[in-house]
């Protein structure tokens, strides 16, 4: 699998996404996969917010998230099924202005698909929006998909072997957030201006349906990890979003 970063020039508020896009992606092979920072879908979104007071943007994480308790140096929040921190509500590399998550990552992952396969004349095409993220207990931050078109983000494995000819009873493979950790290290988090990325030998496998945007997201109720989540199951926003 080989992963090309792709420098560009610095994506501003309001900006079109495609057209950026365009304008730096100049090729793209059958069975390639495009990825894209959230930054900047968030900011063609207009998804920005000016430097606020503490109290302000308190405000603003509680309504970006769906469930919401005190940290000891931060919000825990849920946003879009996912666990984070402050609701996604970042100041890195917003120059000054806080930005927000995108809205509807998968949906925009598909029109930039449809128009790529389009513009290219591929056949099979990923796009892949990423974000970054912190996970309970590890120190420093890697990637999860935000929002993903043309392939599977997860994979299940039950009924296959493994090296020893056992049977697999639960195993699923979580391509997805896979792909995006890996594209978001070659990518770079700080200033790299490196928005956008070519993956190209993926071990994925595409297709032209409509992405579940719940199949990477588990019920706290059935989680692994259910006692730690027993408060986000009485959060009847979470209830909402899984439902």
């Amino acid at each position: 699998m080989l992963i090309k970063p792709i420098k560009t020039r610095v994506f501003k508020p309001k900006n079109n996404l495609l057209k950026f896009i365009n304008q730096h992606v100049k090729k793209l092979k059958n069975g390639d996969v495009l990825v894209i920072t959230s930054k900047i879908v968030s900011l063609a979104q207009g998804r920005v917010k000016k430097t606020i007071n503490n109290k302000t943007r308190e405000r603003l994480i509680k309504q970006e998230s769906q469930f919401i308790m005190r940290g000891v140096r931060t919000w825990l929040t849920v946003k879009d099924g996912v666990v984070m921190t402050s609701a996604g509500v970042d100041r890195s590399n917003g120059n000054g202005q806080i930005i927000l998550l995108p809205k509807n990552s998968f949906a925009v992952a598909q029109k930039i698909r449809l128009a790529l396969l389009k513009k290219f004349k591929l056949k099979n095409l990923g796009v892949l929006i990423t974000d970054s993220r912190s996970l309970p207990l590890r120190a420093g931050s890697l990637a999860v998909a935000m929002g993903y078109a043309g392939f599977k983000g997860l994979v299940p494995k039950k009924g296959s072997y493994d090296m020893f000819k056992q049977p697999l009873k639960t195993t699923r493979i979580n391509i997805g957030d896979s792909l995006a950790t890996a594209a978001v290290l070659a990518m770079g988090e700080t200033n790299e201006q490196t928005p956008l990325a070519i993956v190209n030998g993926a071990p994925i496998i595409f297709t032209d349906k409509k992405i579940n945007r719940r199949e990477l997201i588990i019920n706290p109720l059935h989680d692994n990890f259910k006692p730690f989540f027993d408060k986000l199951s009485t959060s009847r926003k979470l209830k909402k979003l899984l439902n």
